[in-house]
């Protein structure tokens, strides 16, 4: 189950997550808030503004220190309170503001991602793990949350600081500006260069976090298999493994930052040692006074500052920027199933007739084994249509084609008439309902698992499909009724009232098309008896398609198929077939006869 990322300096590693401008990509989900970017920035601004004049005031305050007027004394005090107080409220504004601004942002790019993924096709989940895609959804939303909510905002504050702060020292003393001009080319350069360094490791680290996470929901996802087969130590070693590989890269990235840190503020604050004592021989010389000197000092200790918060906003840039990266990977993530452009419409009402034309398919992730290979059958409308064979005959990838997970390689899927690729998907589904061969529960109510079927069904349309299904009685006896809630995946069910569950919603759904991939599989043989006459009704006038393995649910079909590797190798009734020899009398001989062996 273990995974291993892909390493960051690999061929999947694209040029644009070295590059901070990634970030652009973010600005489709923050222009519709323009007026909120501008409130925040008139507040920067202000802060910013606010921040540089303070050091005038406290010249001013330094310089009249000793004159005797004590009136102008109190005005340059009370000034000073002013701007502090008007710098407290203009950056409580700011991040109040930009805050709001991040987690609205977050919200609309988590929205978007999801939109994306919960639409995607199967195939795309052959190449990538939904723990990864969670893991891109929360953590990777969650740093970008950081930056858009706190760095950014603090990153521009501190520009126009620095930016400001230097036009006023040279304003100040242009000799002393010169001396600290001297020492941002050392500043700069341990910025660029570890920078880059801190860039990949912070790729690699996210990778690690996502892989984990994949990992975990696995395993989570399986727990009892991994119980049943004693595989806990294995799973625990396995993601303890990937978690500490995880916090071995942050370690990197952690010293890595570390030794940036330590560095710029230690050339920052040398040099400003070193413009302090040159500023103190001018003022003993009587070329400056001391306000102005303590206002330079304020300007570069301010200047300095902005520096060593520029160095540490810049890694949280790249990691914003790795992260970046990662979700518009899943947002322009091509699907291999596309709606057309300009969609047709079914004649209505819809008749559920199926036609496949010569129908050929390889699964992406198995291309050398055909699934289907040149299938052609018609199902006329109201017709049940049972399919039998072996394993990997290709019997479940019908019902696949049928709803359009797949595109055929070759040939075409209509649905009356009308081929599936000429329709919106989600426009024909609405037509079908499936009872899959592993039923999915969620984690809410049996009335809610039921209503998934058709959302706007009264409570008593949901109990009538229950009925009809043989899941009335074990649901009344539930702690709850129809209001139980039934644990994930359904925990508090058997297999077979899972599949019950399952067999209720399509019922529900009242769709002219029905799928039952192994619909009675799971079930015992007094379930089995009522829910297979439940179907027998629910598929009067109903285009059924029937996959089995045990041919006794299927003996009442109107028509047998009879697949093997992909292709259609026999067709007619249970009696035909039978009469006839070959693969399907094969199988009622080894099931019938060993069914009454056994009895």
């Amino acid at each position: 189950m273990a995974r291993k990322p892909a390493a960051p300096n690999s061929e999947q590693e694209r040029a644009t997550s070295r590059k901070i401008g990634v970030l652009a990509a973010l600005w489709p989900f923050m222009r519709p808030y323009r007026v909120l970017m501008f409130a925040a920035t008139c507040a920067l601004v202000m802060t910013a503004g606010l921040s540089l004049t303070l050091p005038l005031a406290v010249r001013r305050v330094v310089d009249n220190f000793r004159v005797s007027d004590s009136e102008l004394l109190n005005l340059y005090f009370s000034a000073a309170l002013v701007i502090a107080a008007l710098l407290a409220v203009g950056t409580g504004l700011r991040y109040a503001l930009v805050t709001r601004l991040g987690e609205r942002v977050v919200a609309d790019i988590r929205k978007a991602v999801f939109d994306r993924v919960i639409g995607m096709s199967p195939a795309f989940y052959e190449r990538i793990m939904t723990g990864e895609v969670l893991s891109r959804i929360t953590t990777d939303t969650t740093l970008i949350q950081s930056v858009l909510g706190s760095s950014v905002s603090i990153a521009l504050r501190n520009l126009l600081i620095f930016l400001g702060g230097m036009v006023l020292m040279l304003l100040t003393s242009a000799k002393l500006t010169l001396m600290v001009l001297l020492i941002v080319p050392a500043v700069i350069v341990p910025i660029l260069f570890l920078g880059r360094r801190l860039r990949g490791i912070s790729k690699e680290n996210q990778d690690w976090i996502a892989a984990s996470s994949g990992n975990a929901g696995e395993a989570l996802g399986a727990v009892q298999t991994v119980q049943a087969f004693s595989h806990e130590d294995r799973s625990r070693a396995d993601f303890a493994r990937m978690t500490e590989t995880a916090f071995d890269v942050s370690r990197r990235r952690i010293r890595t930052r570390a030794q940036l840190t330590v560095i710029v503020i230690f050339l920052v604050f040398s040099g400003i040692v070193g413009v302090l004592w040159m500023g103190a021989n001018d003022v003993r010389a009587g070329v400056m006074s001391e306000g102005t000197l303590i206002q330079f000092v304020i300007y570069a200790v301010l200047v300095a500052g902005s520096v060593a918060a520029l160095s540490e906003i810049w890694s949280e840039l790249q990691r914003a920027a790795g992260a970046t990266e990662r979700l518009v990977e899943l947002l322009n993530a091509e699907d291999t199933v596309r709606d057309p452009v300009s969609s047709r419409q079914l004649p209505q009402p819809v008749r559920g007739g199926i036609e496949f034309e010569d129908v050929s398919f390889r699964y992406p992730s198995r291309p050398d084994v055909p699934a289907l290979d040149g299938v052609s059958l018609t199902v006329a409308p109201g017709e049940t249509v049972a399919f039998v064979g072996p394993s990997g005959a290709g019997k479940t990838t019908i019902i696949q084609m049928l709803q359009r997970f797949y595109d055929p390689n070759s040939g075409a899927v209509k649905l009356d008439g009308v081929p599936l690729t000429d329709l919106r998907r989600d426009e024909f589904r609405r037509h079908i309902a499936l009872v899959p061969q592993d039923p999915v529960i969620f984690a809410a109510s049996a009335r809610d698992n039921i209503r998934f079927g058709r959302p706007d069904a009264t409570d008593a349309e949901v109990e009538a499909a229950a009925q009809a299904a043989a899941a009335h009685e074990f649901i009344q006896k539930l702690p709850e009724g129809y209001d139980s809630f039934l644990g994930e995946r359904g925990v508090m069910l058997s297999g077979g009232q899972k599949q019950r569950i399952a067999i209720a919603r399509a019922i529900l759904r009242d769709a002219p098309v029905l799928l039952l991939d192994e619909a009675t599989s799971a079930l015992d043989a007094e379930s089995e008896r009522l829910v297979q006459a439940a179907v027998d009704e629910l598929s009067q006038g109903r285009t059924t398609l029937i996959v089995a393995h045990r041919l006794a649910t299927v003996k009442k079909a109107d028509r047998i198929v009879v697949m093997d590797q992909g292709r259609i190798v026999a067709t007619g009734t249970h009696d035909e077939l039978v009469a006839e020899g070959g693969l399907y009398a094969r199988l009622a001989r080894l099931q019938f006869t060993e069914g009454m062996a056994a009895q």
